[in-house]
């Protein structure tokens, strides 16, 4: 028999899902998969289950339903004074990985090359493949995870078509600073290229640092297209809810795409998530605020284990080093280690590189209640206080 797509068969399962079901098989606290462990805001909860009961259950627009598509606008202005209209500049995804997955389909073509930043999320270099363009990759460095910013520049030439850039960013945490997206934005201007922006953690961001949208800067807006997302913002993973904010004739080009991968959403989820966009300030200003406090529970517990831990400033994780725990074997093996012995899983940072990975770093959720950050840095600690005591 003729052998079926050769790309899709070298993907693989996602490491979170290997991870996840090898948590639940070994009854581990799961802090490798980046869901919250208790529901978001009830209130936008009872807006979805109402909607369910009012009669308006059939095919949405394409694009979203108008409700949704008005919050998105509405919430760009306010928080970034970006001036968006809700009739042509925005569509509703099934999540945030299809928005991606949509605006990849509507910029590149084959022969296209699009620039990606190490570490990167696992869906990212498949879809560019699948697509028949190439990707150049540049490489951020622990434990700052700057950005080097000639190696970017080397990677444009007169083939690329675009940057996609995260911020906040998976797995690091890292903020793209002001500077780095004056950097970024200059680049793109030079090249004629546009930047894909997965900023679903945009309102995950601690220390007081702000969350700046590239399409904000300067010559930006008809370069950018910029990627929201409702399970991150309101602690609904599951709802799988995205919506896109672009120029109109990108707008155009992504929602063909999405209307050859889902088609549409949900459309008592998306009105729900319209009543969650429309909050008052105070709720966006906890966010950031509550998952520090899990971060630095988490950090302290790691780093008095004996960990290494990387700095975080933005998202659901934090990157940990565990070289001075003496263990003999990579991050793959180590997170299955201690998922299987120690009862609390993480993920394999090397998962988030195509090749010639570091292998002594593993990233942690802290999306999760206190008490348990508490008990999975307690079961951690029993377990390395054991071997210590064993050697």
């Amino acid at each position: 028999m003729k052998s079926p797509n050769y790309l899709l068969d070298a993907t693989g399962t996602t490491i979170f899902t290997v991870m996840s079901a090898l948590a639940a098989a070994h009854g581990a606290i799961n802090l490798g998969q980046g869901f919250p462990d208790t529901d978001g805001p009830a209130d936008v909860i009872e807006a979805a289950a109402a909607a369910l009961k009012d009669g308006r259950n059939q095919y949405p627009p394409l694009t979203g339903v108008p409700e949704l598509r008005e919050a998105v606008a509405a919430a760009n202005r306010r928080f970034y004074g970006i001036e968006v209209d809700p009739n042509t500049e925005v569509v509703v995804t099934s999540g945030a990985t299809e928005a991606i997955t949509a605006c990849l389909m509507a910029l590149l073509n084959p022969g296209d090359e699009a620039v990606l930043i190490e570490p990167l999320f696992d869906t990212y270099l498949p879809v560019v493949k699948m697509l028949g363009a190439t990707a150049r990759l540049v490489r951020l460095t622990p434990p700052d995870w700057e950005l080097p910013r000639a190696e970017l520049a080397a990677a444009f030439g007169a083939k690329t078509k675009l940057l996609l850039l995260n911020s906040p960013m998976n797995p690091t945490g890292k903020v793209f600073s002001a500077d780095d997206l004056d950097f970024i934005a200059d680049l793109l201007t030079r090249h004629d290229a546009y930047a894909i922006c997965d900023e679903v953690y945009e309102h995950l961001i601690f220390d007081g640092l702000k969350h700046i949208p590239l399409m904000s800067l300067p010559g930006m807006r008809q370069r950018c297209v910029r990627i929201g997302s409702a399970g991150k913002t309101f602690s609904l993973t599951g709802w799988k809810v995205g919506y896109v904010t672009a120029p109109a004739g990108l707008a155009t080009l992504i929602a063909r795409a999405h209307q050859n991968l889902t088609f549409t959403t949900p459309p008592n989820l998306q009105r729900a998530v319209a009543v969650g966009l429309a909050k008052a300030d105070d709720y966006f200003a906890a966010l950031g605020i509550d998952l520090a406090a899990k971060r630095d529970i988490l950090a302290a517990g790691l780093r008095d284990i004996g960990f290494i831990v990387l700095p975080s400033s933005g998202s659901y994780f934090i990157t940990a080093d565990f070289t001075p725990l003496n263990f003999e074997g990579d991050d793959v093996a180590f997170c299955r280690h201690i998922t299987e012995h120690a009862g609390v899983a993480a993920i394999p940072v090397s998962a988030f590189y195509p090749s010639d990975a570091p292998t002594h770093y593993a990233r942690f959720a802290f999306c999760k209640r206190d008490t348990v950050l508490r008990e999975a840095i307690g079961r951690l600690r029993t377990h390395f206080t054991g071997r210590r005591a064993a050697e």
